[in-house]
This record gives structure tokens, C-alpha cells and sequence, in this order.
């Protein structure tokens, strides 16, 4: 739905905008303003949404807690917004698992599965759905003829579904499920949806593919906003991914000056990270490949290496031990500033999960993604489009690193280094998309098929540009990123200014 100015979508943007107001208006008392934010986003008598004013209330009050980065609560539980409220200014209160919540009372209960005949069938004297059910599950309707599916016996094999002539059959999945490619999301004993932690990586397509707004993650709106006003030093990290993400004429130097103008002390593309992972990574793949490994997988999306080492244990080693685009830009921004604080920004919600790591946790203080970045700006009155440039242009980052953000880009970027440094080595690649995709490829390589490869695994189909913390297009959003790309003084990853600087940081 990214691009899809829907309800979800403005509810979840009244959400990030509020909390931010709430962390710059210090005059105000939190757990009072907290209380009230309810009726302010949701005003009146009638509901505007569900059509129950008390209900869209309460499922506000629980999506403001959680952008808050307090734990969610269920219905059951008997307690004013504000309780506890004072966590939120407590560093190691916000971002304790779970980090994705499924908000109970604002779940429809979809059914898990179902396959159901709709009006569109003729009643056709064929009957092919009959004939091809493998249960005796379709029966007719002895009055139109019509087929009627017994659900009791109906397997959801789809074979009817296909078979329809008229397309009049259709299978029904629960869409968060749908999209979850860990099969981590099930029914609890009141039909609710409900995710299975132990299998959960955080990747947040539940989230963005939920029609009714009912799964939220958690946020650090509210204390990135603090630590900027505390006087902290503050830089922001950048993924390669926001090109176009704040609207078609936001340039690089007009999102860098609205950042200078909330407090920033400045701002790093996370390009430069990646174009030192893509480096480390085909060092590692060029001595390890495939002499001690079958294969290797990249490192980048925590959603994809965290999948690939749960469900294949015995291969983990063959994840990249590379560190990551973000903790790699955020090592070498503390380099120079020790006693800075980095919030990285970004399209991806498990690197949220990433950044709670106790490895990573001391590079990175913040995560948040472009949309709750858009609530800021917003809390700000800041006009991205209309702002006057930042005269102090881009970061050195190469066109590769850049294209870290596309669907292939993080493997190309790896074997365009190959190639220049080892001209005589030939390197085979495969890549998936979405997380079901990305299960078979490692089934794939556990089974022999890609010995000596390189896989590219990402979450998010489209990759980073289409990961849940995104507001465009996603076809939009990878053309507005290769166009930039090919702005960069460098084609590969291992030509930039930075790269002198990699063995220092992954000592």
C-alpha cells in the first residue's frame, strides 16, 4: 500500500506527528498531553474510521504508547495512557521485545484461509471445480446450480481456483500472514492475529500489508528529540533509500538543510557504509569461497540473515560476518565524534531488531524510518520542498554503494569489487526477494545447487525501497535511487575516500 494515501496511512502519520510535538513542547506535561491526544486525533461523537468512536480511541491511545516505545496493552488490562510514562526518557526502557505488536481489539479476526465461490459463478453446466476437487468438498446448488464449497472438507488446495473459467472462485489468506514469509503469524483462541516471536525477524510486511492498521511497531521519535534537545550531539545516518521518499522535489541538499534545522549535528549518507561493507564482503567471499565455504550470503538485511541463520543453523557461518551498511557509517561517524549519538534513518524496521543487538548498541542510539521521520518534519512545519539547500553537498559514496538500496544492488556492488580486485576470479550470483523467496534460495544452496555462489537475500520485495518504514511507490522509489546513483563520482564500491578506513573499523 506504500504510495496509497489511505486511512492507515494518515492515522499512523497524525501517530508520529503528535509524538514528536509532544517531545518538543517540554512546557506541556507528557502524561497529561498523552491523555488528551486521543480526542485531539480523534474528535467528535462519531467515529471516523470504524464507526465507534470509543473503539478508534482506544486504538489510538495504544498506536501513541507504542510510538512512544512503551509496551503494548491488552484490552484486559485496567490503566490510564500514561502509565508508566516516564520510561520514555529512560535509555533502555524503549525498544524491549516485542518490537512488532499486534494491537487485538483493532484485529478483524480474517479467517486463516479460506476458499469461497462468489457471485460470479454461472452455474455453468462444466462444472470443472467439481470435477477436479480431490475432496468431493463442491457440491451445486440444486436451484441455480451454482457450486457451493463445503468448508469442512475444502483443503485450500486451490485447484478449483485456477480451473474457473470465470474466475469465480477465490482463495482468501489472512493478508498479514499472507505476508509474513516466516509463517509466524496465527490465530489465538479469540481468531485474533497473533505472531510467533520465536519464529518473527521483524521485517515489518505484516505491518505495512494489514488493512486494518492493526500491527504497529515500536518508535524513537520521542527520544531522538530529546537527546537533540539536551544538547546532545546528534548525526544522522542516512540509508541510501530516501531518495524520492519525502517527495519528487526533495533533493539531497534540502533534506540534509530541514535536518540541520531540527538540531542535526550532521548528516552521513549510509551509502559510504555500504560501499565498505560491499569491500569487506568480497574480501571475505574472494579467501573463504570455496575453500572453507560452499557459499556465501550478504549481511545487509538483518530480516533476511536473521531468517537464513534460524531456519538453516548448521549454515549460519555462511552469512557474511561482514558488519552492516549501518553499523559500519555509524562506527565511522563515532571515529570522529566519540562522544556523538547516530540515529540511523531508514526505510527498514528490523534494523530496529538490528540495532537492539548488545554488538551493535553501542554504534547506534536511534533507529527510525522515513515515515516517522516525516512526522518530525511535519511536527516542525518544515517544507521539505520549498527549504533552501544545504551548500555542503553529498557524501563521497559510489554509485554501488548507493544502489545497496535496490533489489540486486548489494551483490552487484560485491562483484563489481571482485572484478577490479581480482580480475581472474569468475563470480556466480542468486538473489531472492521477500522472505518466501528468499527460504527457497537457501534451501537451494543447503541442497548443493549454488556451490561457490554468491546469494543476495532481501526482506522486502523491491528491497530496501520497499521496506515498511516507506511512504512511495516502490517502482518509483528504485528509479528515483538509480538516478542518483549515477550522480556519484565513483562506479564501484572500493574507489571511495572511506574505504582507507576499513580495516580500522572492523578490528
Amino acid at each position: 500500500m506504500r504510495g496509497v494515501e489511505t486511512r492507515i496511512q494518515e492515522i499512523r502519520h497524525r501517530i508520529f506527528r503528535e509524538v514528536a510535538r509532544m517531545a518538543y513542547h517540554t512546557e506541556w506535561p507528557v502524561d497529561k498531553r498523552i491523555e488528551a491526544l486521543p480526542y485531539k486525533i480523534i474528535p467528535g461523537e462519531v467515529g471516523n474510521f470504524r464507526n465507534d468512536v470509543f473503539l478508534e480511541r482506544a486504538i489510538v491511545g495504544e498506536r501513541l504508547r507504542l510510538a512512544m516505545g512503551l509496551p503494548y496493552r491488552s484490552a484486559a488490562e485496567h490503566a490510564p495512557l500514561s502509565d508508566n510514562i516516564e520510561a520514555a526518557d529512560q535509555d533502555e526502557t524503549y525498544y524491549t521485545p516485542p518490537l512488532i505488536n499486534v494491537i487485538k481489539f483493532a484485529c478483524n479476526g480474517c479467517k486463516e484461509k479460506q476458499v469461497l465461490v462468489t457471485e460470479g459463478c454461472q452455474g455453468c453446466l462444466a462444472h470443472p471445480c467439481v470435477e477436479v476437487c480431490p475432496k468431493d468438498a463442491i457440491q451445486l446448488d440444486r436451484y441455480n446450480g451454482r457450486s457451493v464449497i463445503d468448508q469442512d472438507k475444502c483443503i485450500k488446495c486451490g485447484r478449483c481456483v485456477d480451473v474457473c473459467a470465470y474466475h469465480a472462485i477465490i482463495k482468501q489468506e489472512r493478508p498479514c500472514a499472507a505476508a509474513c514469509g516466516m509463517n509466524a503469524i496465527h490465530s489465538d483462541v479469540n481468531g485474533k492475529a497473533d505472531i510467533d516471536y520465536e519464529k518473527c525477524v521483524s521485517c515489518g510486511m505484516c505491518l505495512v500489508n494489514c488493512p486494518f492498521g492493526a500491527i504497529a511497531d515500536k518508535s524513537q521519535i520521542f527520544q531522538v528529540i530529546r537527546a537533540i534537545q539536551s544538547g546532545e550531539r546528534v548525526y544522522a545516518a542516512v540509508a541510501p533509500a530516501f531518495v524520492g521518499q519525502f517527495g519528487p522535489k526533495v533533493t539531497p541538499g534540502k533534506l540534509r538543510a530541514a535536518m540541520k534545522q531540527l538540531g542535526f549535528a550532521d548528516i552521513f549518507e549510509v551509502a559510504i557504509g555500504a560501499d565498505l561493507c560491499a569491500t569487506q564482503e568480497a574480501e571475505d567471499f574472494i579467501r573463504e569461497v570455496p575453500e572453507s565455504l560452499p557459499f556465501m550470503a550478504t549481511s545487509c538485511c538483518p530480516a533476511w540473515s536473521v531468517m537464513a541463520k534460524k531456519l538453516f543453523p548448521d549454515y549460519a557461518r555462511c552469512v557474511s560476518m561482514a558488519l552492516t551498511p549501518m553499523t559500519l557509517t555509524a562506527r565511522l561517524i563515532k571515529k570522529d565524534h566519540p562522544h556523538g549519538k547516530v540515529v540511523f534513518i531508514g526505510p527498514c524496521a528490523a534494523k530496529k531488531l538490528e540495532a537492539m543487538r548488545k554488538s551493535v548498541r553501542s554504534e547506534v542510539d536511534f533507529v527510525l524510518t522515513f515515515e516517522e521521520m516525516a512526522g518530525i518534519f511535519d511536527a516542525k512545519h518544515l517544507d521539505l520542498a520549498t527549504i533552501q539547500e544545504d551548500p555542503d553537498g553529498v557524501n563521497d559514496a559510489s554509485a554501488d554503494g548507493r544502489n545497496f538500496a535496490v533489489s540486486g544492488g548489494v551483490a552487484q556492488a560485491v562483484v563489481n569489487v571482485i572484478r577490479e580486485r581480482f580480475p581472474e576470479r569468475d563470480i556466480q550470483v542468486a538473489s531472492a526477494e521477500g522472505l518466501q523467496e528468499c527460504r527457497k534460495l537457501m534451501t537451494g544452496a543447503v541442497a548443493g545447487k549454488y556451490p561457490g555462489y554468491l546469494l543476495e537475500g532481501m526482506a522486502c520485495p523491491g528491497g530496501c525501497v520497499a521496506g515498511a518504514g516507506t511512504m512511495q511507490p516502490i517502482l518509483r522509489s528504485k528509479t528515483a535511487v538509480n538516478q542518483y546513483a549515477r550522480q556519484a563520482k565513483h562506479k564501484t564500491s572500493n574507489e571511495t575516500e572511506h574505504i582507507k578506513e576499513l580495516d580500522k573499523l572492523v578490528d
